[in-house]
């Protein structure tokens, strides 16, 4: 088999993880030990991002022709990928919080919904909180006015004040009952 056949496989298996994925990562990873990568694998398996090492070359020939091609430039020395086809700043998030732990990981640059991030732009990415708490945040500040109304509203008839407001509505209503019987005898 010629060498183009061998490696034409793992370029579909690159082209076919990336095909949906929201972001990518690049990572050098020199200088981890066994039990940090192993450590790095589990946090991002549980983030659902997947992560794997394949050589330069095949990774920009899957990149080639795609929203990751800019990644081309980044890709000399030991490269790592991570991406995600569910949580757009996930990857960034986990590697970088791992590396402020291991020191030798060092995020070179990622693709974010098709915009090309160097280092300094995936560590802006990665600030950005998870979407689980972003929605959590958004559902909070909508039930925030609504707890507060309630609350006021409870506040109002348990001071007995919500019987102070009905009573001037309802009263304009009785008075005026008794006006038009008494005008309509006189019409007679």
């Amino acid at each position: 088999m010629a060498k183009v056949e061998l490696k034409q496989p793992i370029v579909e298996e690159i082209s076919a993880g990336i095909k949906d994925a929201q972001s990518v990562v690049l990572v050098d990873y020199r200088g981890l030990t066994v039990e940090q990568d192993t450590e790095l694998r589990r946090n991002l398996r549980e983030a659902g991002v997947v992560y794997k090492v394949y050589k330069n070359t095949m990774m920009n020939f899957a990149f080639k022709d795609t929203a990751f091609e800019g990644l081309a430039p980044y890709l000399n020395g030991p490269s790592a990928m991570a991406y995600s086809t569910t949580d757009a700043t996930a990857p960034a998030r986990v590697l970088a919080e791992f590396a402020k732990k291991a020191d030798k990981l060092e995020i070179k640059a990622g693709v974010v919904e098709g915009t090309v991030y160097d280092a300094k732009g995936m560590a802006s990415i990665a600030s950005i909180p998870g979407r689980e708490v972003l929605l959590s945040r958004l559902l909070g500040s909508m039930q925030s006015p609504i707890t507060n109304f309630a609350r006021v509203m409870k506040q109002l008839a348990e001071k007995g004040g919500a019987s102070a407001v009905e009573t001037p509505a309802a009263a304009p209503a009785e008075e005026a009952a008794p006006v038009e019987e008494a005008a309509a005898p006189a019409e007679e």
